[in-house]
């Protein structure tokens, strides 16, 4: 008799609007710019498919968040969480975040079940391999072997995306975040030694997004979302009073800087 088939997480449409809104405004508030590089790598990724990132900071999950629903909001996407941490955040299960237990055999059970039953239903998964937060310059990478054996168990196959994540200062108040997709890396069922292969690509994707984000020029990136420009308050009064004598256009920025078309 066939084992059971792991249900899929329920998603509520009406919460997961709500957080998607929320990741929006956040990012209109708290950032300059998001900006992406390799877009079409990811709004036409192969099936199924991981989206696989390095882990800097508490901003990541809100990155996925904004990414599905600007470019892959006809998907359901889906993420894991340390268990004990989902219990103080109960919410975010209806939203797609499943709970893991870490650093335990029956934790990696769940990841593996809840993983493969998400990727055969035509869902997304978005992880961090690292499993901890880590600086982008910091080497070795160190992925937890979870996502290898996954890959390889998906039946059919899959795809794994690498995405670089930074949230570098240019010249204005707001950080940027920048976001840039590596080379997808397909997976056979079945393969094996390839969790050195996922952490080359992501470390290929992290150099190239590092050195495009030295040169702060934008139009290097595609922008996805505007955000607050200028310093605001008196200064940003005083600046507006003064092209308006001036009889000049007010540009909020600090150093003007050339837009990527959209």
């Amino acid at each position: 008799m066939a084992a059971p088939r792991q249900p899929v997480p329920a998603i509520s449409r009406p919460i997961l609007a709500f957080f998607r809104s929320t990741a929006r405004r956040y990012f209109r508030r708290q950032f300059h710019a998001v900006r992406a590089r390799n877009l079409e790598r990811f709004t036409h990724p192969g099936r199924p498919l991981i989206v696989y990132a390095n882990h800097g900071s508490w901003w990541d999950p809100m990155v996925s968040v904004l990414l599905a629903a600007e470019r892959m909001s006809e998907r359901r996407h889906y993420a894991p969480m340390d268990a004990d941490a989902l219990k103080r955040y109960v919410i975010l299960r209806s939203i797609g975040i499943f709970p893991v237990e870490m650093h335990t055999a029956r934790g990696a059970a769940q990841f593996l079940r809840t993983g493969k039953a998400i990727l055969e239903s035509g869902g997304v998964l978005w992880v961090t391999p690292q499993g901890r937060f880590a600086d982008p310059r910091q080497r070795p990478l160190d992925f937890k072997p979870g996502l290898a054996a996954l890959a390889a168990k998906v039946e059919g196959g899959c795809t794994l995306l690498p995405l670089a994540i930074e949230y570098p200062f240019w010249d204005e108040r707001l950080p940027e975040t920048l976001l840039h997709f590596g080379e997808p890396v397909h997976v056979a069922p079945g393969e094996q030694d390839i969790q050195l292969k996922l952490e080359s690509a992501l470390l290929v994707a992290m150099d190239e997004l590092k050195t495009v984000a030295i040169a702060r020029d934008p139009r290097a990136f595609t922008t996805l979302r505007q955000g607050s420009a200028g310093a605001g308050g008196f200064y940003a009064l005083g600046k507006r009073l003064a092209a308006l004598l001036g009889r000049r256009p007010y540009i909020a920025e600090h150093t003007p800087l050339p837009e990527a078309p959209e």
